[in-house]
């Protein structure tokens, strides 16, 4: 059952509340590698999980407010660690598994946090040469066994929870109170820590579930971080106060089968699970008589959802759909399951061509939009009223409005309380009437759905004065079932250039009449490709040179943030005399 919170809850007594609810239902689900089989744990086995931790914690002697950082993939731990650690009226500072160590060490450093939970050996092997210039930190737990060796701050889980009893006592934390310190990815400078109260999130998860079309009943894979906003507030503190099951998932690598095996009925994801799946489908159908045939199924899935929209049907069309419902669409629901009855994008701009696809297929995909500073939601599409192309109709209780440059302003109790230390940053983010600045871009239409039209940063200015928004043009090209990655250049320049990692297929030893990577031909093909894309773009927003990329893009080589945006200024820097090679002649 849905649990009755209000607005006073904190997000520790949303917690107990679900467990006093339903203590004898399954809660999560997690891969027991050594076992080979999926463990079952019940709200009561969470409870009694939490307890544990609670009594660690506090032999450690922390006070309310001070910060306690966890780095590990999603799993049970880090649940029962957060619960924990709330309760205590403590603040938690995720760490994403794969930043690199200057991230690490800014955000350790910059929160002040005194203790450290982690998975693996080898991630404190990484944080090694770290660990001597954070003297706040004062205790590391690692899940695995261990040899601290010299450091006497490095203990084992297994060992720190066995220490002798130490009485929690009641809850310390309050709705107003800190819940969270939230790093921002950073794409043009060290990240920033978003400060997000328990009121803050509290009043997210009631508007959202009030528009999201999940039950107690639906089931759900935990794959993204639980260190970005999306995953933890919506498919870990919602999910929790309605009371459906989470499995986590094993790995990225292992994520279809995952997929497969659990079969959920709710799938929280970014874009690029979507792309991958639909760039396959354009590379497997790629003569003309495929090509038709892919064309043809979107096309009468359209007809079909159009025609049980308003409660009409042909018997002609329900025979052609059956038809290729069964050759093609039944099996791309396959790939996720085949029981997916409400599956959300988020966390960057979902491409219309994309999502109609899988939406004739009787995929029921939605995209929202949210930040971390508006503690994750802000609009969301839904059942009876889905544009692929908006980001959605607002949520009840959160308020928007276009203002200066179009930029897309919201205000809500959700909104952050500010930026950990930096309270110029603040200001220039929330005003003094309360509206967060979001930097995107935006227009609404007669019926109230919102639109990103661009970035603010990110706009392109080209030197005959046009302004390019590139996510627009990266987004149609990432369409291209050869291209992996791209990033459009063109500041103060007269015509564009696209930097374009390829798909992996095109790295392989090439067929016969086929152009290796390093051939210029494959950077032709790629450019004649994408001017088949842009056909709509205005003629100033055509690209005119392609770059072929060999390494791609990561979080360890510095191109990416861990929640995987891109950082321009970093790539540009990176290739530089690629770009002005293009240049060179015309200007």
């Amino acid at each position: 059952m849905m649990i009755q919170i209000e607005h006073s809850d904190t997000l520790h007594s949303v917690f107990r509340k679900r467990v006093e609810a339903s203590p004898d239902t399954v809660a999560y689900q997690q891969f027991d590698a050594a076992a080979g089989v999926w463990r079952l744990f019940l709200w009561r086995d969470v409870a009694a999980r939490v307890e544990r931790w609670r009594h660690s914690l506090v032999r450690e002697g922390l006070a309310p407010g001070e910060r306690v950082a966890v780095m590990l993939n999603n799993c049970i731990e880090w649940i029962v660690f957060d619960q924990a650690a709330l309760s205590l009226g403590l603040v938690t500072v995720p760490l994403f598994n794969e930043d690199n160590v200057g991230n690490y060490t800014h955000i350790l450093r910059d929160s002040g946090a005194c203790l450290l939970l982690v998975g693996r050996r080898r991630q404190l092997d990484k944080l090694k040469t770290a660990l001597k210039e954070l003297p706040d930190l004062s205790r590391i737990i690692c899940l695995e066994a261990i040899d601290n060796g010299s450091d006497e701050r490095v203990i084992a889980a297994s060992d720190w929870l066995s220490g002798g009893a130490a009485e929690p006592g009641p809850d310390r934390a309050e709705a107003t109170d800190l819940a969270t310190l939230i790093y921002t990815s950073g794409t043009t400078g060290r990240p920033k820590g978003v400060m997000l109260t328990h009121s803050n999130i509290v009043n997210s998860i009631l508007f959202t579930s009030r528009v999201v079309e999940i039950g107690e009943r639906d089931s759900l894979v935990s794959f993204l971080p639980l260190a970005h906003v999306f995953e933890r507030v919506v498919g870990y503190y919602m999910t929790m106060m309605i009371g459906a099951q989470v499995a986590f998932a094993r790995s990225i690598v292992s994520l279809m089968e995952d997929i497969q095996h659990h079969k959920p009925t709710v799938l929280l994801s970014v874009p690029r699970i979507y792309e991958r799946v639909y760039n396959k489908l354009q590379s497997r159908f790629n003569t003309p008589l495929l090509r038709w045939f892919l064309r043809s199924a979107v096309t009468l899935g359209e007809i079909r959802n159009h025609a049980q929209s308003r409660g009409y049907r042909t018997v002609a069309a329900g025979l052609a759909w059956s038809l290729f419902d069964k050759l093609l669409a039944a099996k791309v629901r396959g790939i996720f399951g085949g029981r997916l009855k409400y599956a959300v994008s988020g966390g960057a701009p979902l491409s219309p061509e994309v999502a109609r696809l899988f939406l004739a297929f009787g995929v029921p995909l939605y995209q929202g939009y949210g930040l971390t500073e508006s503690a994750a939601a802000v609009s969301v599409n839904r059942p009876g009223s889905n544009r692929p192309e908006s980001i959605g109709l607002p949520i009840a209780g959160i308020e928007v409005r276009i203002g200066e440059h179009d930029e897309l302003l919201t205000r809500s109790p959700c909104v952050m309380r500010g930026y950990w230390g930096l309270d110029d940053e603040t200001r220039r983010a929330v005003d003094g009437q309360q509206w967060l600045h979001t930097g995107d871009m935006a227009r609404e239409d007669e019926h109230g759905h919102l639109f990103i039209t661009g970035r603010i940063k990110e706009l392109i200015v080209m030197s005959n004065g046009e302004k390019v928004p590139p996510a627009d043009i990266e987004m149609a090209l990432q369409n291209e079932p050869l291209i992996s990655q791209v990033m459009v250049h063109g500041e103060g320049r007269p015509f564009l250039v696209a930097l374009v990692v390829p798909e992996a297929e095109a790295l392989k030893q090439p067929r016969q009449g086929s152009a290796p990577l390093t051939d210029v031909r494959l950077a032709d093909e790629i450019r004649k490709r994408a001017v088949k894309r842009l056909t709509g773009f205005p003629a100033y927003a055509r690209i005119r040179r392609v770059i072929v990329v060999t390494t791609a893009w990561g979080v360890d080589n510095g191109m990416l943030t861990p929640t995987m945006k891109m950082k321009r200024q970093r790539i540009a820097e990176a290739y530089a005399d690629e770009i002005e090679a293009c240049y060179r002649g015309f200007e």
